[in-house]
């Protein structure tokens, strides 16, 4: 099915209101060279042509409710019948955070990484609603997952708005059943992958934020 990605002024007008950090290409530096592009990290090896991608913040001791995209702005896009993200109102963010370099101290750390980076449910809980409104979605609350684009484990960024969208339950998704979707088994894959030096952290993050039903394809690993 061919992606199509609606843009109206008011989606526009959201976008350029979060727009609180350059763009850069996938995983580069940006303005510093401690960014995610340091010592060989995601802006290094990038493939040409790949689309640009926002350096978020980074962890934060103490996250704040971010705004979102106005009500009705976003549409979700459908690829091998699985519901994916505006790339306008939800194009990914990365971590500076999490380097190449670092990958044994932050993501692939042994004991884990991503529960002393996660923003708490207090502050997720209320921008999921927001989200909502902004992508229009009417189901279950409880049956859709307020999901980072680019996983916390592939160096996503914690709170971006850029990285963050409400993912609808997957096709024939018992209603009721609670958050199960196919993209989490795809992101522990990849994560596997990096963590095992198969793929690099530029490819990772890439993949992922392009189309997650075909990054494990993409990146020969499925």
């Amino acid at each position: 099915m061919r992606s199509i990605c609606r843009a109206v002024p008011s989606a526009l007008f959201a976008c350029l209101l979060l727009a609180g950090c350059s763009s850069v290409p996938l995983g580069s530096s940006g303005p510093s060279s401690s960014g995610a592009g340091g010592s060989g990290g995601s802006g290094a090896g990038a493939p040409g042509g790949s689309r640009a991608i926002a350096v978020g913040a980074g962890p934060q001791k103490t996250y704040t409710v971010q705004q979102q995209p106005a009500a009705g702005s976003c549409h979700y896009r459908y690829e091998h019948g699985e519901p994916l993200e505006d790339r306008t109102c939800t194009p990914g963010a990365i971590s500076p955070a999490v380097t190449q370099a670092n990958l044994k101290s932050t993501v692939c750390r042994k004991g884990g990484y991503t529960s002393g980076v996660r923003p708490s449910a207090y502050v997720t809980g209320k921008e999921k609603r927001l989200n909502a409104a902004s992508y229009g979605f009417t189901g279950r609350m409880g049956d859709a997952e307020y999901d980072h684009l680019i996983s916390l484990q592939l160096g996503g960024d914690p709170n971006d708005p850029r990285n963050l969208w409400v993912e609808p339950a997957d096709p024939g998704h018992k209603k009721g059943a609670g958050v199960n979707n196919k993209k989490d088994p795809v992101e522990t894959k990849l994560h596997t992958a990096l963590c095992s030096g198969k793929i690099t952290l530029v490819q990772a993050q890439q993949a992922i934020a392009t189309d997650w039903t075909t990054a494990l394809s993409t990146l020969h690993l499925s």
